[in-house]
């Protein structure tokens, strides 16, 4: 009991402190907006039609895939959810330098800050991919449970992506625009708009590959045990277990190389910002 009063003693500045970030976060977001925290949906939904439109009722993408519009909009939410978790922590280090020469704090509180204003945009988003679930009549089982897994498996990569750029970005500003390029490249890269059908039906081996990558394997995941089975994952694709393993050890070893340079460089962050 003793122990872990120490640990609630030791955290609660830290805690206090990133409560206030977040809530101070998603006011400041839409403020002066008409529209305010509706935009956290009309987004997402507003690029879902755009790409529904060209991909499927113009190129006939995705017409195989049961429910292929919420199949869709899942992929849009996903990647946005790993997009702004990255993209918003790679200078928030930088903008709050003035917070960082004043308070002595855990300076990975801005960061899992950052992270949870994200998650919070993707909860109220998830709302929006419910309602999807129930008029298009898609049926719910317990694979559905999964979801909090892949979720928090994104969640930990765009935290630790993120973690990483951010104190890049204090001595090196030219990662905001590299990063953009890079992000531009993953999101081709990544199966959000197209099928994993149509590559491995051609190209089996890209498809594979494809999967390889993290966040193609989280969106597979959630897609195939939420919205249809159709969808193809890495473990359809491949039945070796040390292979299906591969994404999970990036994120693995992403999160120990980011803990390790914060860890190294956030004691001179007052210094060098």
């Amino acid at each position: 009991m003793n122990y872990a009063h120490k640990i609630k003693a030791r955290y609660r500045y830290a805690i206090i402190l990133l409560k206030q970030m977040v809530i101070t976060d998603f006011k400041l977001r839409y403020q002066g907006s008409v529209l305010g925290y509706i935009w956290s949906l009309l987004r997402p939904l507003f690029l879902f039609v755009i790409l529904y439109v060209v991909f499927v009722k113009f190129l006939g993408v995705g017409g195989r895939i049961a429910h292929y519009p919420v199949y869709l909009f899942m992929g849009i939410v996903l990647w946005n959810f790993f997009a702004e978790i990255t993209s918003n922590s790679v200078n928030a280090i930088v903008e709050r330098r003035d917070l960082i020469r004043k308070l002595n704090f855990p300076r990975y509180v801005i960061l899992v800050s950052v992270a949870l204003s994200a998650l919070i945009n993707l909860l109220l988003n998830m709302v929006v991919i419910g309602v999807f679930l129930v008029l298009m009549h898609v049926p719910l089982s317990l694979r559905a449970l999964w979801l909090p897994l892949f979720v928090g498996e994104i969640f930990v990569l765009g935290l630790s992506v993120g973690s990483i750029l951010s104190t890049l970005f204090v001595r090196l500003r030219d990662i905001n625009y590299i990063w953009e390029v890079i992000m531009q490249a993953l999101f081709y890269a990544t199966p959000i708009i197209y099928p994993v059908s149509l590559v491995s039906s051609k190209w089996p081996v890209i498809a594979k590959i494809l999967l390889l990558n993290p966040m193609g394997q989280a969106i597979q995941d959630i897609r195939y045990n939420v919205v249809t089975t159709q969808t193809q994952t890495l473990g359809s694709l491949i039945n070796r277990w040390y292979i299906v393993a591969i994404p999970y050890a990036i994120v693995v070893i992403v999160t120990v190389l980011a803990a390790m340079l914060f860890k190294k460089r956030s004691p001179y962050f007052a210094e060098e910002v």
